[in-house]
């Protein structure tokens, strides 16, 4: 695989699973590796320190996607393009992906990476800020991914919901923070308190709306699967 310096700032949370540290090695080297290219790529990821989602959450979002089948699908987040290559996969001959990016050295990355699994057709990845670009975007997707900045996740919520299907599936990552979720605000450090305040303010809204059935599943830092059962007044979702 051709490499591209990837600069990133070192994540702390990738290193402060939410389970045991020993559950952890269990599930991210036991169970079925991924075979091929995109094998190739999730390795050298994981050797880079490149963040990308960890094994455990592969094996569970394949088995998942496996099982509902969506045409549809958005990311939030495409990094060097693994997740929604590996999302590609699981649309079918008409289905297709479309992701969003800002960082440069990430964008060209995740076309390569497109490249080389012959993905161009079958992934659009649309280049900018996604508080721009998803109120272009109409349509309705199956299936939602958001990974992108934890700040933006309260703020992104009333578009995800309202490009998602009736019974479609939206999925958050790391939104336990290393178990750091838990903590009152005081015990966070300073420079990470405002992201912990909308983190938990997003938490709230999502566990508690009449109209969203929701669970977290400690897998990685956490996933938060949540499922749209009607249309909803946009409004409800807005941070205060």
């Amino acid at each position: 695989m051709e490499n591209i310096k990837i600069k990133t700032a070192r994540n702390e949370m990738m290193d402060r699973p939410v389970v045991k540290k020993e559950v952890v090695e269990f599930l991210r080297t036991r169970q079925k590796p991924l075979s091929g290219k995109l094998g190739e790529i999730e390795r050298e990821a994981n050797e880079r320190r490149v963040p990308i989602i960890p094994h455990e959450t592969v094996v569970f979002l394949n088995l998942l996607l496996g099982q509902i089948k969506p045409e549809h699908i958005l990311e939030i987040g495409a990094a060097i393009g693994f997740s929604s290559s590996l999302m590609a996969q699981h649309v079918g001959e008409n289905g297709h992906v479309t992701t969003i990016d800002r960082f440069d050295v990430m964008i060209e990355k995740a076309k390569k990476n497109y490249e080389v699994l012959g993905l161009t057709e079958k992934v659009t990845l649309l280049e900018g800020q996604a508080a721009d670009i998803l109120p272009t975007l109409s349509g309705q997707y199956d299936f939602i991914f958001m990974d992108s900045a934890k700040s933006k996740y309260h703020e992104f919520l009333p578009e995800c919901i309202r490009l998602l299907k009736i019974n479609g599936m939206l999925v958050v990552d790391d939104v336990l923070q290393g178990g750091t979720i838990l903590l009152p605000d005081e015990e966070i450090p300073k420079r990470t308190r405002a992201i912990h305040r909308k983190l938990n303010s997003f938490l709230d809204t999502v566990m508690n709306h009449p109209s969203l059935e929701s669970s977290i599943v400690p897998l990685g830092d956490g996933l938060l699967m949540i499922v749209k059962k009607e249309e909803i007044e946009l409004s409800s979702l807005r941070p205060l």
